[in-house]
């Protein structure tokens, strides 16, 4: 059985930032810019292209340490880091203000994003452990590409890709098999859920526990 591909951020200088779950749905955009110059008495116009702006990147991310009780914030802290400037960069000038944060670059199978910088997120904790300590989070991230990129060019940003995976949040009483036969209708393929979470336990799945859900082939 193939090993799941994980997403993950790459930094600018070559570290990684893995992602615990694969994202369901990414979004990626560019708008053009086109002028007119209406002329009282005339019809309509003919557009003018004015030029190209960056392109984006959109995706939602989950985050859950729910099965070690550490906080979650290990994690997302990382990411929300990438949007302060980093002195060390090469070129970087303090004394000329020509700093600037890092730039990463979303890559997951064989998909990879122009290169960018994170232009925005919404980070949302929605799940504390009795003592208050964050455990599970979600994140709206938006990626801004840096430079002119080839990468949804000419061909399909979507070609090549793994299928999108789903998540599924154990409730009380759920087992692994019964979480199979309710995606796939057979309840003897818990073994997928088991590898793609990486659970060496498959009967120790806690409450709360988001869990990715691979797509089978042409489903």
């Amino acid at each position: 059985m193939a090993e799941l591909e994980k997403a993950f951020l790459e930094i600018e200088g070559g570290e990684r930032v893995p992602c615990l779950y694969n994202p369901e749905t990414i979004v990626v955009g560019r708008r053009n810019n086109w002028v007119s110059n209406p002329m009282p008495g005339q019809g309509v116009p003919t557009l003018r292209y004015a030029g190209a702006n960056s392109g984006w990147l959109k995706v939602d991310l989950v985050f859950d340490t729910t099965t070690v009780g550490t906080a979650v914030t290990e994690h997302t802290g990382k990411i929300v880091g990438l949007m302060d400037v980093d002195p060390g960069l090469p070129g970087a000038d303090e004394t000329t203000a020509n700093v600037r944060p890092p730039t990463v670059t979303f890559h997951w199978g064989d998909l990879h994003s122009f290169k960018a910088v994170i232009q925005g997120l919404r980070l949302s904790f929605t799940y504390f452990s009795s003592t208050g300590t964050p455990l599970r989070a979600n994140m709206e991230l938006e990626l801004r590409q840096y430079e002119p990129s080839q990468a949804f060019g000419p061909q399909n940003p979507t070609s090549g890709t793994p299928k999108p995976h789903r998540v599924h949040r154990v409730q009380p009483g759920e087992t692994l098999d019964r979480i199979s036969a309710r995606y796939y209708g057979d309840s003897t393929r818990w073994r997928l859920l088991a590898q793609a979470n990486g659970l060496e336990d498959p009967l120790a799945v806690r409450p709360g526990t988001m869990l990715t859900v691979p797509r089978l082939e042409g489903s």
